[in-house]
């Protein structure tokens, strides 16, 4: 099964206070993130992460990552550091990627895009960066944590969830 997420920002103690993420300390709001993902996400499945991973040493986000079930894709986000781009437990690591699912084109990307790739016949922008703060347009995903109930979304659940106007 494949799977989207991001904007998880493990270890990262702004999240809490800029996000306002419902967790009363970092440690709570980690190990909810870890169990939501480890719920849905099977080991044999596949997780492409558009962005802001963690923070900490490559041996701390190796660590994580070794928590978290499934084969593990990462798209750069802004506040991705080297150490998470060193990490083990990656198995591939890209600014952009496209995927066809079922014949439709998916653009993946940390940002959210004005156009994209084959825009005009139909492809679909799959994004993180802007916290569910970001009003939709037509086939474009926030599959940010913020946006997606805190955890990885099958494609068929984003496409399906009703539209929110952005949060303010």
């Amino acid at each position: 099964m494949l799977w989207f997420t991001s904007d998880n920002h493990f270890a990262d103690p702004r999240v809490l206070r800029i996000d306002r993420r419902p967790f009363a300390n970092l440690p709570e709001h980690d190990s909810a993130l870890i169990a939501n993902w480890n719920a849905v996400v099977r080991p044999e499945d596949e997780v492409w992460h558009l962005g802001d991973f963690a923070r900490g040493t490559t041996e701390e986000v190796e660590a994580l990552l070794a928590q978290l079930n499934g084969t593990k894709h990462l798209i750069i986000g802004n506040n991705d550091p080297q150490t998470t781009l060193d990490a083990k437990g990656w198995a591939s690591i890209q600014h952009y990627a496209e995927l066809t699912i079922d014949g439709q084109l998916f653009v993946l990307c940390h940002y959210p895009f004005r156009t994209w790739n084959k825009m005009g016949k139909k492809s679909i922008n799959l994004h993180g960066h802007s916290h569910g703060k970001l009003t939709p347009v037509p086939r474009q995903f926030d599959v940010g944590v913020d946006a997606q109930d805190f955890r990885p979304q099958r494609i068929e659940d984003i496409m399906a969830r009703p539209r929110r106007k952005a949060k303010t």
